[in-house]
């Protein structure tokens, strides 16, 4: 049996600082392959960005070119999954039809899909030969970390989507998928917010972002053009069936019935008492029939909640039914202003326009705030305090009722007492780049500063 001889201390450290020496060589040599293979995928990222800029730039014969780059750069036969029948399908599903992209990440709302949905499967009752298809992309930025549970959320939306999803999410550390969120970016105005991209039949983008009008008018918008979406607000009216368009069917019959109807919102749960008591007995003072209708607020959350179940308990009024519905009311509120400035008008030439920022600063209040109309009638508001000062104020303009009608003379006296000056605050989101410069208020024509609002959740 052979001993070896315990090392010297040379020994060990020659040995040690070979060890070191070898260590470091191996490291640098990983540095440069990682960095070669970064230049490399750069490379490649910048390579297929330029292609898409070049695909955007010519015509085509159909939409093929586009969307398979768009969609899945890679060779695979099979790139999409339908909601519908839950298969895998090729991308020639969408030759020669328009096409709506819709782009977003794993946090897009329940109250979107919902809505979202609900329009398509309409569109398919109305029209079985549908004009256009959806389809999801779903974008992971280097940001968002992959986790199972990412895994999960993405399968549950893509098996909920009644249309077509990308089978797998884009993902930036992928060169292709890179460039294709680069694109969508950069061009397209995407930050975190969903959008409606629409391509028409050769490829050619229609509409960068068509969800607005697709809140407002559905598929009626459809091809959703800007000169479609000019002669639609050509035949609108600021009316109460335009602002409510059937998110109630019930205020549809009230509506052709010639009721008078109160829509209200708010989240202060004693004005909102204060107020529907008060109501009811002007009214019944006036013998008429009033039909009121809660809305709540644009971010109809626990509070929200909380105030419809005293609503129900107390047997204060109806209310609209659903916190999806409440969203709907009022992002379509907030869409028709978004449309408005996409057109280029302004609050000082466009009446329509002074009516949305004060549902928007009706919306962004503290206090209380009420319309009502009744048929096709013009609407009457105000904010709170307003509204409860002239119902309590009703035997000073009861005299009126009867000669000018109620409605008239309410208004009348609204008029009267409403604050001159009583100018209007709200909050606007960034949407798909777009924001105005400049503001006037509603009330008093003066241009509004301007602030910027920093919010991770809504509350």
């Amino acid at each position: 049996m052979r001993f070896r001889h315990p090392l010297s201390t040379s020994e060990a450290w020659e040995i040690s600082a070979l060890v070191h020496k070898v260590r470091n060589i191996h490291n640098h040599l990983r540095d440069k392959l990682d960095a070669c293979h970064k230049h490399i995928d750069d490379k490649r990222r910048m390579e297929a960005y330029q292609m898409l800029l070049e695909l955007f730039k010519t015509s085509h014969s159909d939409n093929m070119k586009v969307l398979k780059a768009l969609i899945y750069a890679r060779d695979n036969q099979n790139p999409l999954f339908h909601g519908a029948t839950h298969r895998r399908v090729d991308i020639d599903v969408f030759k020669d039809t328009h096409v709506l992209l819709l782009i977003s990440n794993l946090d897009i709302s329940h109250d979107e899909l919902e809505v979202l949905e609900d329009i398509y499967r309409e569109s398919l009752k109305k029209r079985p030969g549908i004009q256009y298809e959806i389809v999801w992309l779903p974008i992971i930025d280097q940001s968002d970390p992959w986790m199972e549970s990412s895994q999960k959320l993405f399968e549950n939306h893509r098996a909920r989507m009644p249309w077509y999803a990308r089978h797998d999410p884009l993902r930036s550390p992928s060169p292709e998928d890179g460039a294709v969120i680069t694109f969508i970016k950069k061009e397209w105005h995407y930050g975190r917010k969903p959008i409606l991209v629409v391509l028409g039949p050769q490829g050619q983008v229609v509409c960068q972002n068509a969800l607005h009008m697709m809140w407002i008018w559905k598929d009626e918008a459809f091809p959703f053009t800007a000169s479609r979406e000019e002669d639609l607000w050509k035949e609108a009216t600021w009316k109460l069936d335009f602002l409510v368009d059937g998110i109630d069917p019930r205020i549809s019959e009230w509506i052709a019935a010639g009721k008078i109807i109160c829509l209200y919102g708010g989240d202060d749960i004693e004005w909102i008492q204060r107020f529907t008591t008060i109501a009811k007995k002007v009214a019944e003072s006036a013998g008429i029939s009033l039909e009121m209708v809660y809305v709540g607020k644009s971010n109809p959350k626990e509070l929200v909640y909380t105030n419809i179940k005293t609503i129900i308990e107390d047997k204060l009024s109806h209310h609209l039914k659903g916190l999806t519905s409440i969203w709907y009311f009022w992002v379509r509120i907030e869409s028709m202003l978004y449309s408005k400035m996409r057109l280029g008008q302004t609050v000082e030439k466009d009446p329509t326009m002074q009516e949305i920022l004060k549902m928007l600063s009706f919306d962004n209040s503290h206090e209380g705030w009420a319309l009502l109309s009744k048929g096709s009638e013009e609407i009457t508001k105000a904010k709170g305090d307003s509204f409860l000062t002239c119902l309590r104020q009703y035997n000073q303009w009861e005299v009126h009722v009867q000669k000018k009608g109620f409605l008239q003379a309410l208004k009348d006296h609204l008029l009267q007492i409403h604050p001159p000056h009583h100018c209007n605050q709200f909050e606007l989101l960034v949407a798909a780049g777009m924001i105005p410069e400049t503001l006037v208020c509603s009330e008093c024509g003066r241009k509004m500063e301007k602030f910027f609002v920093y919010r991770c959740c809504d509350v």
